[in-house]
């Protein structure tokens, strides 16, 4: 009876196992039927590390060839306009123009990190591990993808955009030329009560409640519209994830109103502002 052959790296695989398939799966050295895979080492492991070398050898490059944007020496007597942080840190100063200073800087990374921690616990799809493709996916990589994009597109804002006194400035604009003073920021209860001839208590129940109704409409209507995904979720996991998808998207929003409609802050607490 011949005996059965079998091949540890086959010549055309097709499909990539991670390192936890390797570790409950069969070993490479055990015999098995062929199939159309390949193991992590020394596959995956040789792709990784000839990236890992060009990433450094183009960060040594720019380090050799490229000259840092560096300033005047730093002066007692006169404070830079305007006074940036370093590039890392633009996203939250950025984030500082259109939200309360608690909340720009200590609620919204807090959440970051929480909603980076809670990966693990929101994510249940079994498919997809090892090959991680946007088919199996979607949401998850979409919603990813939009909070990255969204953190790297204030850094540019921040870099590029942001001239004398943290004004607006196009990229064909002399930046360091002052620009005259506009009309102030509204707040939105104020806003409402002027316009429409209310009290401050009402036009702030207005705001309140449209606060109220982003979250309630934002909760219900993906529930009934994606019933699998929301069984398939839970109650908690499914208000978690999607709590946190909405306060995400709510700041693109937020910017919007300051930027188009010159509204400074839509919900006004004792505690903070938004």
């Amino acid at each position: 009876m011949p005996e059965k052959s079998f091949e540890v790296f086959p010549r055309s695989p097709k499909k990539t196992y991670g390192l936890m398939e390797l570790v409950k799966g069969t070993p490479p050295g055990v015999e098995k039927e062929p199939e159309d895979t390949t193991f992590t080492w020394p596959n995956l492991f040789y792709n990784e590390f000839l990236v890992a070398l060009a990433i450094t050898a183009l960060l040594l490059f720019l380090s050799l060839y490229v000259q840092a944007p560096l300033e005047e020496e730093a002066s007692r007597d006169t404070t830079p306009n305007p006074m940036k942080a370093p590039w890392y840190f633009l996203g939250l100063q950025e984030l500082l123009v259109f939200f309360d200073p608690w909340i720009a800087g200590v609620t919204l990374p807090v959440l970051i990190m929480i909603g980076l921690m809670l990966i693990p616990f929101l994510d249940i799809n079994p498919k997809g591990r090892g090959s991680y493709t946007f088919s199996e996916r979607k949401f998850a990589v979409t919603n990813y993808s939009f909070g990255m994009a969204l953190w790297v597109v204030l850094i540019i804002i921040g870099v590029w955009f942001r001239g004398l006194d943290w004004n607006w400035y196009w990229l064909w604009e002399n930046g360091h030329v002052h620009k005259p003073v506009t009309a102030g920021l509204g707040d939105l209860p104020v806003m409402f009560s002027r316009n429409l001839g209310i009290s401050d208590f009402a036009g702030k129940a207005i705001s309140d409640l449209l606060m109220l109704a982003y979250f309630a409409l934002g909760l219900i209507i993906p529930a009934w519209l994606f019933k699998d995904f929301f069984k398939k979720l839970g109650v908690l996991r499914y208000i978690t994830t999607m709590v946190l998808f909405l306060i995400m998207v709510g700041i693109p929003i937020k910017i919007a109103l300051r930027l188009v409609f010159s509204i400074k802050y839509a919900i006004i607490t004792p505690w903070f502002k938004i």
